[in-house]
């Protein structure tokens, strides 16, 4: 049972850190303050996947800590949503 927590917490912290990366990536590269608006830009646009990917580069970091501190099973989390991601941005290039 404590595998599946220590997952699970990796999965919490990979969906944090995703998608606070996403919120950066959007007011970081967009000359507009209002996050919605600035969706709704890059979807008619096309450019959702890649502010998803640029949100997901964070996961690398959580992924490193956890590696460094012997949390594998949290580190397996990290893994499993950054794949997750991987997925939908080719999901929504198509």
């Amino acid at each position: 049972m404590n595998k599946y927590k220590e997952l699970f917490i990796g999965i919490l912290y990979a969906i944090i850190s995703s998608i606070t990366g996403f919120i950066l990536a959007i007011l970081t590269l967009s000359e507009n303050s209002s996050i919605l608006n600035n969706i709704q830009k890059a979807y008619q646009e096309d450019l959702l996947g890649k502010l998803i990917s640029l949100g997901a580069i964070l996961n690398i970091m959580v992924f490193f800590v956890f590696i460094k501190r012997n949390q594998d099973e949290r580190a397996k989390g990290v893994l499993i949503v950054t794949l997750c991601i991987a997925i939908l941005t080719v999901i929504l290039k198509f």
